[in-house]
């Protein structure tokens, strides 16, 4: 009889093993996964990059702390914290300001061995490829407590915001004599195609931040921001949500991304249209941009930085082009139309003069702010082009190029300077008026 309520006990224990299984399978099958932009963190470049600027602890460090919340308000405030510590870390290795321990950063790109070394500090993309390492740990998370999915996304949000510097942001008050200058920045997009790539705009934006520029007129401090690239954000109404709060306090702001190659652009006009190109999730989006209030969206927004000073000075290596073109369906009609020197009256907008990707969506919903908010004739503000940054001409191949070059660097380098001269040549000629 023992053995055989022994032999009973473990046909028992098999059967409720095997009725265990099919529930531990429908767990894993229904885990939060990574989305197409935190599925390439794995790759061998996004690992070296963080590997040689010493942000391939970010992510690690960032688990152990989240790991340890007993609860949703303590992760919450990990997240800030964390979030926030990388967007200073990232700003302060771009403006030279590196910790002992992490002198790896400020290393030259190979070594006099001809190894590699550190990524040179101009560089953005430790930033965009340390965040998605955060990112990629909240959503796919499973904490001991309890957490919805509208908790996961208060979550994501914070981070998104923090990270971006969107919460960072400082200008000091009128009291102190200086101008308010406000400028944003992209990640790096087409990474399907080079997943290399670098956008010099997120870099322009690290090594301007919290920084002054002095004009003829006096010094003027500039803050910053980075923005995805995904339409979904901006359809959520993330320009709108980071920016409204500044343009009625700044006195010049300017979005900025990466255009075309060898040329900056100072964008005359931004349409109401998206052209469906996949953004960094390889989602496409055709449509008119959905804002708030549609029944009084107008199709086209203009800039009113100065951009005829602008592209009279000296800023830099690169021409600076004031550009008017854009492609419309004229009033009556139903075929698009290429108008070189913008849009007739009554048109529908099919692309501004910087397209009709996320680069015109940011210049039209910023400068559609600005005009909602009464800013028109007081506040000066559009979207800058800079160049395509392009790689060494021995390094173009992205499946046997390095992740940096010296032409790539001085490229980057000269970009971002060349941007701090357009904005500080947009300031002169605002503030002197």
């Amino acid at each position: 009889m023992t053995a055989l309520r022994l032999r009973i006990g473990i046909l028992g224990l098999i059967l409720l093993a095997g009725l265990a299984a099919p529930t531990a399978t429908a767990a894993a099958d229904t885990a939060p996964a990574p989305t197409v932009e935190e599925q390439r963190l794995d790759r061998a470049v996004p690992q070296e990059i963080l590997r040689r600027s010493g942000f391939d602890t970010v992510a690690p460090d960032f688990t152990r702390a989240l790991d340890r919340a007993h609860g949703y308000a303590q992760a919450r405030r990990i997240v800030v914290r964390e979030g926030s510590a990388l967007w200073r870390r990232a700003v302060d290795r771009a403006q030279g300001r590196v910790a002992e321990s992490e002198r790896r950063e400020a290393l030259p790109w190979k070594d006099g061995g001809g190894r590699r070394a550190g990524l040179s500090r101009d560089d953005d993309r430790p930033l965009y490829w340390a965040r998605l390492g955060m990112t990629r740990k909240v959503r796919t998370w499973e904490p001991g407590f309890g957490l919805s999915e509208t908790q996961r996304a208060a979550l994501l949000e914070e981070l998104e915001r923090t990270s971006r510097g969107r919460t960072d942001i400082r200008h000091p008050a009128r009291a102190k004599g200086l101008k308010r200058i406000l400028v944003t920045g992209f990640d790096p997009f087409t990474l399907d195609r080079d997943i290399r790539i670098s956008n010099p705009s997120g870099a322009a934006a690290l090594a301007l931040d919290g920084t002054v520029i002095e004009t003829a007129d006096g010094p003027a401090r500039v803050e910053t921001a980075v923005f995805p690239v995904r339409w979904r954000d901006f359809a959520d109404g993330a320009v709108e949500r980071t920016l409204r709060p500044y343009l009625p306090e700044v006195d010049l702001f300017t979005t900025v991304s990466q255009g075309r190659a060898g040329r900056f652009d100072i964008e005359r006009t931004n349409g109401a249209w998206r052209g469906g190109f996949p953004d960094n999730d390889t989602v496409s989006r055709t449509e008119t941009v959905p804002v708030t209030d549609p029944a009084s969206q107008p199709q086209w927004t203009t800039t009113t930085l100065p951009y005829a000073a602008i592209t009279a000075a000296g800023t830099g290596r690169f021409p600076v082009y004031d550009h008017t073109e854009v492609t419309e369906i004229p009033a009556g009609g139903t075929d698009p139309v290429v108008r070189p020197d913008g849009p007739t009256p009554g048109s529908t907008a099919r692309a501004g003069g910087g397209g009709n990707y996320l680069s015109n969506e940011i210049a039209y919903r910023a400068t559609l702010l600005r005009d909602r908010l009464g800013l028109h004739d007081t506040l000066p503000g559009g979207h800058v082009h800079t160049p395509v940054l392009q790689f060494g001409s021995g390094n173009t191949d992205p499946a046997t190029g390095t992740v940096t070059d010296p032409e790539f660097v001085r490229n980057r380098l000269d970009i971002i300077e060349q941007v701090r001269s357009i904005v500080t040549v947009a300031a002169e000629a605002t503030f002197r008026k």
